[in-house]
């Protein structure tokens, strides 16, 4: 597969600029690509793996003929499941299966490239810094995010007027950070703690100064660019649901 076959050794930077970019293409084929990911794991095809690529692309094929394989392989037949369980739990364990196939290709370079204990320990503290794919797409970082920054409820509803979200009794609006236009209660720790929550719909990273919207549904942040709402007509939506979930159809 693409990525593996340079004989010249690598750094630690370049195995995790590496495991970026297939993270990021198997983000989209889970998230933003779903429908496209959905019929491509046809059940009546082969084996089929999910590839990332380094371009942070993805792509859907049949595993490597020759063995032992030039890198290791992703969790075989994952279409197979497809039909038999519902789409978001087939998703999520595609999701696990995708984060220990990221660990296993960046810790074969680690050992192809003659790593030693120090630089493994660095690559790892790299990688561990990130969200898991299975957090992404299961939104459970944007739970963690929105326990850990809700707004008391005895503070001003009419509050927060210079940010770009605004609180709510959902905390829908809550993504920008408001406290910076009240008492300065974060030094740059929440900043610090949405950098790793990524849009939904195009796979960023979180920025303070940019709007995001949470679903109500699948629970996870989008900026509100990428799913066309904005502040003013946020404050009217009594239950959002992102274009995925407005989209979402009973699989038979």
């Amino acid at each position: 597969m693409d990525g593996g076959g340079q004989n010249n050794p690598r750094t630690v930077e370049e195995v995790f600029r590496d495991f970026k970019g297939r993270r990021a293409g198997m983000i989209k084929a889970l998230t933003t690509d779903v429908e496209e990911f959905y019929q491509q794991c046809d059940p009546e095809k082969e084996n089929l793996c999910l590839y990332g690529l380094p371009s942070e692309k993805w792509e859907i094929n049949l595993p490597a003929e020759e063995v032992p394989p030039e890198l290791p392989e992703p969790a075989l037949g994952i279409n197979f499941a497809r039909d038999g369980m519902q789409e978001r739990d087939w998703l999520s364990l595609v999701a696990v299966h995708s984060d220990a196939w990221l660990l296993s290709v960046a810790f074969y370079f680690g050992a192809r490239f003659g790593f030693d204990k120090a630089d493994r320990k660095n690559l790892f503290t790299m990688i561990n810094d990130l969200p898991t794919i299975f957090e992404v797409v299961t939104g459970t970082v944007k739970k963690q995010t929105k326990e850990k920054t809700s707004v008391p409820n005895h503070s001003s509803s009419k509050s927060k007027s210079g940010s770009k979200g605004r609180g709510s009794d959902s905390g829908k609006y809550a993504k920008t950070i408001q406290a910076k236009d009240e008492d300065e209660v974060v030094d740059g720790e929440e900043e610090e703690e949405h950098g790793d929550t990524l849009c939904g719909a195009c796979g960023e990273n979180y920025a303070s100064d940019e709007f995001w919207i949470c679903c109500d549904m699948c629970e996870k942040w989008f900026h509100g660019k990428c799913v066309k709402i904005t502040p003013a007509r946020a404050e009217h939506i009594k239950q959002y649901k992102c274009p995925s979930c407005s989209n979402k159809r009973v699989r038979t």
